[in-house]
């Protein structure tokens, strides 16, 4: 999947473990958005982020185009060669991680259920869970 977009969900930044250098996004079901799913996004090798903790009207994972890159070489001192792993978290171009190639997971789960990243569990799991990656 070149892209991975949720619009209308809260989203919010979950959990950093800054000496593993991985970030979770998640949005929980709720009845204001209407949904029934949980959905998670992990970044992996995480070298840089500019984030907020939450994003109200969803998320649009994508690899930031030249353009944007551009924009956040010189605004950020970046080199050329993390133009491959940046990718921006909002249609605007607003937040941005540079990490390894974003993942996603989606499925129906409680609050209090383990994260769909829990690398602890068996994978595949148990239970219907829908999955890619941010190419």
């Amino acid at each position: 999947m070149p892209d991975f977009v949720r619009e209308g969900r809260l989203f919010r930044v979950v959990s950093f473990a800054a000496s593993h250098r991985q970030l979770l996004l998640r949005s929980e079901p709720t009845a204001v958005d209407n949904t029934d799913t949980r959905v998670e996004v992990y970044f992996g090798h995480v070298e840089l982020m500019l984030l907020k903790p939450f994003y109200e009207k969803g998320i649009h994972v994508r690899r930031a185009s030249e353009a944007e890159f551009a924009v956040l070489k010189e605004r950020h001192d970046l080199v050329a060669d993390d133009a491959g792993f940046t990718w921006m978290i909002e249609p605007d171009g607003g937040s941005f991680v540079i990490s390894g190639e974003p993942s996603w997971r989606e499925a129906a789960r409680e609050f209090e259920d383990p994260s769909l990243f829990d690398f602890s569990q068996p994978w595949p799991p148990d239970f219907r869970v829908e999955y890619g990656s941010v190419e």
